[in-house]
């Protein structure tokens, strides 16, 4: 049943204050305390307790019409989060509920009801849901088997591949059945995740030489499939390599989201046309009848042990800007979330770096 509305409560949020001219500077965000309006009929408040930090909010950030409107100058930005419901005037959604949302980079949300998930803190950890149970691992489920159109004996090639979604997707095409699957990372201690964590039969740091040469190196069977979370010559290096029928998934061009002059490449897409190569660009909400499946399956290999994966968990919103800047840069392993304490009397206590 609905609840009384709670007393007034104030709230810190994040601001986007200035549009980035290439890198973004802390001097372009602003941490601003705020009165949380009380819920109206139907709606909920939520007290965040982890906030998503993804690349695609780089985009957002630009006045450039894209598939998400860009955040408004002066305004609270978005972002996925995990809370904990402490006011509600919704059937359905009672106090003490913990949902999944959309309006993180805040301390307290207020959303209408239909816009929150309820879920269980029993059957997994509330930050799966953000991550490899969330948008993270459904992008790298649908953007492999269905935008790439993965088949089992593919050789596959992932950019990005010691990131939240990269290392679900090579997990995943290794699960199903991939002849071959091989990851760029930006560190040599990456790298040794990506074959002694994540089971890739190949890794390189791209900092070491061309990619182009580091990929004829670990996969010299060519490409099958490719899943580019980078962009620029990585993704010209996967067509110069690519077999004939060849498959990308575009799902970021981390490389070039901070670029201030044109970008660079690929320079090599008429091979694309006698190699018969498919790129597609793709959403995960273009997906949502596999959401589903995707659950079923991911949540089985969960707890069977055989997907993995690792949370970068910096505490406090007031270091939610950092935690965006350090993600940008890959100095984050696997997903970077943001904690905030469950009542504004708990310290936050640094930075930490999960595995599951």
């Amino acid at each position: 049943m609905p609840t009384p509305s709670a007393p007034s409560l104030t709230g810190r949020e994040v601001h986007l204050v200035a549009r980035p001219e290439g890198w973004p500077t802390p001097a372009d965000f602003a941490l601003r305390e705020v009165t949380v309006p009380r819920p109206g009929p139907g709606q909920v408040v939520v007290r965040n307790l982890y906030l998503s930090v993804d690349p695609y909010m780089r985009g957002r950030m630009n006045d450039a019409e894209s598939y998400v409107p860009p955040f408004r100058l002066d305004h609270v930005m978005e972002g996925g989060a995990v809370g904990r419901v402490v006011a509600s005037e919704a059937e359905g959604l009672a106090p003490g509920d913990v949902v999944l949302h959309g309006l993180g980079w805040r301390e307290y949300a207020v959303l209408d009801a239909d816009r929150a998930t309820r879920v269980d803190p029993e059957l997994a950890p509330l930050t799966a849901y953000l991550g490899v149970l969330g948008l993270t691992g459904l992008t790298a489920y649908v953007g492999l088997l269905q935008a790439a159109s993965f088949r089992a004996g593919d050789t596959v090639f992932v950019s990005g591949a010691a990131g939240a979604v990269g290392s679900v997707v090579g997990q995943i095409a290794r699960l199903r059945g991939a002849r071959r699957v091989v990851g760029s990372a930006g560190s040599a201690e990456k790298v040794r995740l990506l074959t002694e964590r994540y089971g890739f039969d190949a890794a390189f740091n791209y900092k070491d030489g061309p990619v182009r040469e580091q990929l004829a190196a670990a996969l010299p069977e060519g490409v099958d499939v490719y899943f580019d979370n980078v962009g620029g010559e990585h993704l010209e290096a996967a067509i110069a390599l690519a077999n004939k029928g060849a498959r990308m998934a575009l799902c970021g061009a981390i490389s070039q989201y901070n670029e201030a002059g044109e970008p660079v490449g690929p320079r090599n897409l008429a091979r694309a046309i006698g190699w018969h190569i498919r790129l597609e660009g793709f959403l995960a909400s273009d997906y949502p009848e596999q959401r589903g499946e995707f659950l079923r399956e991911a949540a089985a290999w969960l707890r069977d042990g055989e997907l993995v994966h690792d949370e970068t968990v910096v505490d406090g919103i007031e270091h939610a800007v950092d935690a965006f800047l350090d993600m940008l840069r890959g100095r984050n392993i696997g997903k970077m979330l943001v904690r905030l304490p469950e009542s504004p009397d708990e310290a936050p206590s640094g930075t930490s770096v999960g595995a599951s």
